[in-house]
């Protein structure tokens, strides 16, 4: 079942920094269910077929240069009659003082209107991208969150295998933790998956035998990150020596998160592996294979075999996420 989000428009006012033109109501209960917005050039000419009323309208130069081509009597017309359709609200660019008739029709029919000195495009470009952000698809999933060398890595895995303790020691190895024990995954783009911690949970870690600790406050503010791209997944499990693991790495595993493939490894935990070393070492191989560098077909190759008949192979992992 799909999930539609909102985000209050006082939550945007803020990130934006906007300034409040006039606000008939509490901004907090103004809810922004769109990520697109709305520049109304065919509207301004009364064409509304695919006028959308849950994008937030943007007034530019050239809605404004428009709007002063035409009577005072039109002006008023045309804009009761975009207004009267209830966009969610209207916002001026280059701080373009707003005609009497705009403001008429924002106040006769209940519209925020908020104004920014930011030029047109940087403003659709910065709401465009913090929209994509707050209104992405999400899921919260089991696991721990790290930045290594730059590299997201979603630790998962059965509860007890070792996840949080892997995630100290990566933090006390320079590394930072985004989340520990619930995920927030939101898919930004066709490409982009991005996670962060639940804002109640945020910075704390729950060591067995220890109890909840926040690394924020023990290890410094370097320790911890808000947010960062999801680049692999490891999927940490008990060593079983009946099954066989991957030595070469020529073939590669993946699982899907809310449609978009992310790379996957599968390491055994048993007494004296160093996790934490062998999770830097995956993350700087996986960032080298990303930029089209493979050790094991170097290998090959040095060795003499012909590499250009291996056609390399993904099988996708249905990981229990």
């Amino acid at each position: 079942m799909t999930t539609n989000f909102t985000v209050p428009l006082a939550k945007v006012i803020k990130e934006l920094s906007l300034d409040i033109i006039h606000m008939p109501g509490d901004a907090e209960k103004v809810l922004i269910s769109s990520m697109d917005v709305n520049r109304p050039g065919l509207e301004l000419n009364r064409f509304y077929d695919y006028y959308d009323t849950s994008r937030i309208i943007i007034f530019g130069n050239a809605e404004a240069s428009f709007l002063r081509s035409i009577s005072s009597e039109e002006r008023s017309k045309v804009l009761n009659e975009i207004f009267s359709k209830k966009p969610p609200a209207a916002i001026i660019a280059r701080s373009i003082e707003p005609m009497p008739e705009l403001l008429e029709a924002i106040k006769a029919n209940e519209i925020p209107l908020l104004s920014t000195p930011d030029t047109t495009s940087s403003l659709v470009a910065a709401l465009v991208s913090y929209m994509n952000v707050e209104l992405a698809p999400r899921i919260t999933r089991h696991g721990v969150l790290v930045e290594v060398y730059g590299e997201g890595i979603l630790l998962i895995g059965d509860s007890g295998v070792g996840k949080s303790e892997t995630a100290i020691e990566l933090i006390k190895r320079g590394h930072r933790l985004i989340a520990d024990d619930a995920v927030e995954i939101r898919r930004v783009s066709a490409k982009s998956l991005v996670g962060q911690a639940p804002e109640n949970i945020r910075h704390f870690i729950e060591l067995r035998g220890i109890g909840i600790i926040n690394a924020r406050r023990i290890f410094g503010m370097g320790a911890v990150k808000m947010t960062e791209k999801i680049d692999m997944v490891i999927n940490l499990e008990i060593w079983d020596n009946q099954k066989v693991y991957d030595r070469m790495g020529i073939d590669s595993e993946y699982t899907e998160i809310l449609g978009i493939k992310v790379p996957v490894l599968t390491i055994p935990v048993k007494p004296g592996r160093n996790l934490a070393v062998i999770i830097e070492v995956a993350a700087m191989n996986n960032r080298q294979k990303k930029m089209g560098y493979n050790a094991a077909q170097e290998l090959l190759q040095s060795l003499g075999m012909d590499i250009s008949s291996m056609q390399q192979q993904e099988k996708k992992l249905d990981l229990d996420l």
